[in-house]
């Protein structure tokens, strides 16, 4: 029997990578993430896994779905294991994007998205999300969820 897949959000500055960039390439090496916290829930990370793409400093707003092609290994961009990368492929943009002002709203009050970690420890790069919270999103950015 296989895991249950997990969701995951992955905050990247689109002038650095962009949800553009990742799906002009097919497929992106996420590495360069160097807080210990964030770095074991790449570690924690499976194939199959999906992942939220959102923009930060620009836009911020989440802005599409990706998944995880291949799990953790050694940062490519610094010698040693202290880091690690996952790969991750584009599967859809959001039909509309979801703004952080959304996301704010949200948080705190009863509801699915009311104790979303990306709030909670927001200097964070990667950060899990539970399937409410997932399914949350997706719903505010009128998209359905991948098969």
């Amino acid at each position: 029997m296989s895991n249950p897949r997990k969701y995951w959000l992955m905050k990247t500055e689109p002038e650095v990578y962009s949800w553009e960039t990742l799906v002009a390439q097919g497929r992106g090496c996420w590495d360069g993430v160097r807080n210990y916290t964030a770095r074991n829930f790449l570690r924690a990370m499976q194939v199959g896994d999906r992942v939220l793409i959102y923009h930060s400093n620009v836009g911020k707003q989440a802005v599409g779905i990706a998944e995880v092609v291949r799990s953790h290994y050694p940062d490519p961009t610094i010698e040693g294991d202290r880091w690690s990368a996952v790969d991750v492929a584009p599967v859809c943009e959001l039909r509309r994007p979801v703004t952080l002002h959304e996301l704010k709203q949200e948080y705190g009050v009863p509801g699915p998205l009311a104790e979303l970690r990306m709030f909670r420890e927001n200097r964070l790069s990667v950060v899990p999300l539970n399937r409410a919270e997932w399914l949350r999103i997706l719903e505010l950015a009128e998209t359905p969820e991948p098969a």
